[in-house]
């Protein structure tokens, strides 16, 4: 369950600005807030099933994004290149701190 909740919330990261404002509400309460559907609901004035509905929507609507753009694949791989070419500075160069600091300065473009 946590590795979907950790999914999840990348994808909202990556996707949020396509949702509608009710979907990011949603999602954004259910993940990121760990509100129960229940609590949605009552907040919403909606019944639990609807916020149920709308939420496995939602998910299935970010994972088709990402399906078709990769965003959040393609930040993965970047991570996992980072972390070999920190390794691998550090095997021959030492602490060389501007290889780093140009490291950091990819790391935040992200």
């Amino acid at each position: 369950m946590l590795e979907k909740t950790t999914r999840m919330n990348y994808l909202y990261d990556f996707y949020q600005s396509l949702l509608t404002p009710k979907q990011r509400n949603y999602m954004s309460l259910y993940y990121l807030d760990d509100y129960s559907l229940g609590e949605i609901a009552e907040e919403y004035d909606v019944s639990r099933q609807a916020v149920y509905d709308n939420i496995k929507r939602t998910e299935a609507m970010l994972e088709d994004y990402e399906q078709k753009l990769l965003l959040f694949d393609k930040f993965q791989k970047r991570q996992k290149l980072l972390q070999k070419l920190k390794e691998r500075i550090e095997q021959c160069c030492g602490k060389d701190e501007e290889l780093f600091m140009l490291i950091e300065e990819l790391e935040k473009l992200e």
